[in-house]
């Protein structure tokens, strides 16, 4: 009986140590992304309110091109600014403590799945951006083609900014997928059953 007893202990306390330690690595993962992501969101939302203001402002002083090209800045960017907004309050309610290895493997992918198809319509914004500019030479002058000019120079550089902000955020979340493959080293997948396993 002691021998069971004593065995008991030692399997206990060394399933709890190693809980602990999985835990904490798990936790310090989690906590350094989610500060990266609401790094990120922050300078989303500087870059949006900065443009908002700005935009705003010359868009009721200037004509012309100039001020279609402030327009769509300001407007552009609101859009920004709920997205920045919504991201950053979505990663300060997560709970990390709650998250296991699946959800924080699922959440990590996923945030830079996001970031690879937002790098895609940002090439479409630029490219949209430059169809404008290019149609604005064809058409007749009672149709605003200063509208359509400026409209095309705000999403050429509204998408080059969100094209380089979306590849830089996935770069840099990117960088921390190694940290993962100690948190999964103890996985064994046999081709029917996925397990997971302690060494001695």
């Amino acid at each position: 009986m002691k021998p069971f007893l004593v065995f008991f202990f030692f399997f206990c306390t060394t399933t709890c140590v190693l809980a602990q330690q999985d835990s904490f690595n798990l936790l310090n993962f989690n906590t350094n992304r989610i500060e990266k992501q609401k790094k990120a969101m922050t300078i989303l939302g500087t870059w949006a309110v900065a443009n908002i203001a700005v935009g705003s402002l010359m868009a009721s002083q200037k004509s012309g091109e100039t001020k279609y090209f402030h327009q769509m800045n300001a407007g552009w960017n609101a859009v920004n600014l709920v997205i920045a907004g919504f991201g950053y309050y979505s990663a300060s309610k997560l709970n990390l403590a709650d998250l296991d290895i699946y959800a924080s493997i699922e959440g990590n992918y996923q945030i830079q799945k996001i970031l690879l198809f937002n790098a895609g319509l940002d090439v479409g914004y630029m490219l949209g951006g430059t169809y404008l500019i290019e149609r604005s030479k064809n058409i007749d002058q009672n149709k605003k083609p200063e509208r359509l000019k400026g409209w095309g120079k705000s999403l050429v550089l509204q998408g080059g900014f969100l094209l380089a902000f979306d590849a830089t955020t996935y770069w840099i979340l990117a960088s921390g997928n190694e940290k993962l493959r100690p948190l999964l080293g103890n996985l064994h997948f046999d081709g029917s059953s996925l397990g997971w396993y302690l060494q001695f």
